[in-house]
């Protein structure tokens, strides 16, 4: 079969790279310079490797890009980095039961009712029941008022602002059910990775179209994708079947001929968009060494800080010490509007109460927005996800918003596209 794939992310991908070595013919379309999606990475000439716009990394459970990776023969590097929460003023690692138990801000009895709580999540292969519940009702009943106000409601309110209150507990049972200590990152980045899929797939015969935008697909015999190249006019090309691997609104602005009452649904589907400032210093700004720090305080301008190369070494770096400040805001939110000047100025005065020199040791700094990243999982979310078959014939959907009850990852993304292409397949 003839099949274009729009989206050349890791959902993208690995659809292509299952379908192409099922002998079928593969066109994937892909509106940025370079593949990668969401983990699309950046790289000055200084630097050996590249650095993704947005921080990502595996867990070390994460079969199915872990395993992908294997297929392909790339390297992948495994490491237990510090993780921390930032509570009334100070950083306290908490990624381990002996933490959570010696955690000094809490009473004993609080810190045993929060460890039975996150060991019952992490070992119940159940997320069924779950969703039903709200994160909140279960986490202040069960853990109780002082440890879900200090410690889970500021990270639930930074992540999903208004949206806080209506996540699902199987949301969060994903969140625990998954952890692991080690972390592991393909070896020079994210973007090299892409490129050794996009290498694979070639070889098998896939053909690939960056900078190139799709701007309409039509189903009827065939389906049509009318494309559109930078500085170029549109063409019109026919396939047996299209993949589009795009956000839900993006796929209902492409595809005039939708059923309304489809499109209603997939857009009543909610999500934020992700906004990192990267700051390069030459020193390191959690001296401590922590990897990811959780900001447990709702008056912070930042949901999280992640130190990259308290993960990988700098050396890959020129040396650089590398860091995320990362949000997941509404696309229309105030932030998404400004300049990297502008919001380093709003983020400074909390930066200085960690390292109050850091702005002596700043070398540059990047910034990065995309209007979706993070889909919002409310209550009983498995009766709302789209299947994979649109109402146009031999037209697929799959992106994030599918990957339910896991939260966002390329792992999931890889899974994603395997999943889609075996349907189609078959």
């Amino acid at each position: 079969m003839k099949i274009a794939i729009v989206g050349g992310g890791f959902t993208g991908l690995s659809a292509a790279f299952e379908l192409s070595k099922k002998g079928h013919e593969v066109v994937i379309f892909e509106k940025d310079s370079s593949p990668g999606g969401l983990a699309v990475g950046f790289k000055p000439e200084e630097w050996d490797w590249s650095l993704e716009k947005h921080y990502h990394h595996w867990f070390s459970n994460d079969a199915s890009v872990i395993n992908l990776a294997k297929e392909i023969n790339y390297d992948i590097i495994k490491k237990r980095p510090k993780t921390s929460i930032y509570v009334e003023g100070k950083i306290y690692q908490l990624d381990s039961p002996l933490h959570v138990l010696t955690f000094p801000k809490l009473p004993l009895i609080d810190r045993v009712r929060m460890a039975a709580v996150l060991g019952f999540l992490k070992f119940d292969p159940f997320w069924k029941p779950l969703e039903k519940l709200k994160a909140e009702d279960f986490l202040l009943k069960t853990m109780g008022k002082n440890a879900y106000k200090k410690i889970w409601e500021p990270q639930l309110k930074n992540k999903f602002g208004e949206f806080a209150k209506e996540i699902s507990l199987a949301w969060f049972w994903a969140r625990i059910k998954k952890r692991t200590p080690s972390l592991v990152y393909p070896s020079g980045g994210f973007l090299k990775f892409a490129n050794a899929l996009v290498k694979e797939c070639e070889k098998k015969g896939g053909k690939f179209f960056f900078n190139t935008e799709v701007v309409e697909i039509k189903s009827t015999k065939q389906v049509s994708v009318k494309y559109k190249m930078v500085n170029d006019k549109s063409s019109i090309v026919n396939f047996d079947a299209v993949i589009v691997t795009l956000p839900s609104f993006f796929f209902t602005k492409i595809t005039p001929d939708l059923p309304k009452e489809y499109k209603d649904k997939l857009l009543k589907l909610k999500g934020l968009g992700a906004i990192n400032l990267v700051l390069r210093l030459k020193k390191p700004f959690l001296i401590d060494g922590t990897y990811w720090l959780s900001i447990c305080d709702t008056k912070s301008p930042v949901m999280a800080i992640v130190e990259h190369t308290n993960f990988m070494d700098k050396k890959n770096y020129n040396n650089e010490h590398l860091v995320y400040l990362g949000n997941y805001l509404p696309f229309d939110h105030k932030y998404m509007k400004m300049e990297k000047d502008q919001l380093l100025k709003i983020y400074d005065p909390f930066l200085k109460k960690k390292n109050p020199n850091y702005q002596l040791s700043i070398i540059n700094s990047q910034l990065f927005k995309v209007p979706f990243a993070q889909p919002i999982i409310p209550v009983n979310y498995s009766k709302i996800v789209p299947p994979f078959q649109t109402p146009l014939p031999n037209v697929y959907l799959a992106n994030i918003q599918q990957v339910y009850p896991w939260d966002r990852g390329t792992n999931y993304a890889v899974e994603l596209g395997q999943k889609v292409a075996k349907l189609i397949d078959e």
